[in-house]
């Protein structure tokens, strides 16, 4: 099998690779941002249910669920940065780009909510 043909029967799981890679990369680069993010007054944010906030959760994080985050905006200054987080990174992903088309200019998405821990 040569490496057009591999990589055209193959491409889907490629581009799957890619995109976990590329998710655990920026989280980790989140990651290492934090310290000074929260020195510049962060506002840290889990999306996640009520209900999994509840079950564990880091200190100093705002408990905002997905659904109900486009409502609750105004709980989130825009002077400072944004950091959001969730259960694997997709909701926080999804918060990311909400709060970019409403105006904030520093966000972050940390990927799961156990990297706010130290």
């Amino acid at each position: 099998m040569d490496l057009s043909t591999a990589f055209k029967q193959y491409w889907p799981f490629l581009l799957l690779v890619l995109w976990f890679g590329y998710k655990w990369w920026n989280a980790r680069k989140v990651a290492g941002l934090l310290p000074g993010l929260k020195q510049r007054g962060a506002t840290l944010v889990d999306v996640r249910s009520a209900a999994e906030y509840a079950s564990g959760h880091a200190p100093g994080t705002l408990n905002i669920p997905l659904g109900e985050l486009g409502r609750r905006l105004a709980e989130i200054p825009k002077s400072s940065p944004v950091v959001v987080g969730c259960a694997s990174g997709s909701r926080s992903g999804m918060a990311k780009l909400l709060l970019k088309k409403n105006g904030y200019p520093d966000v972050y998405n940390i990927g799961t909510w156990r990297k706010f821990l130290p």
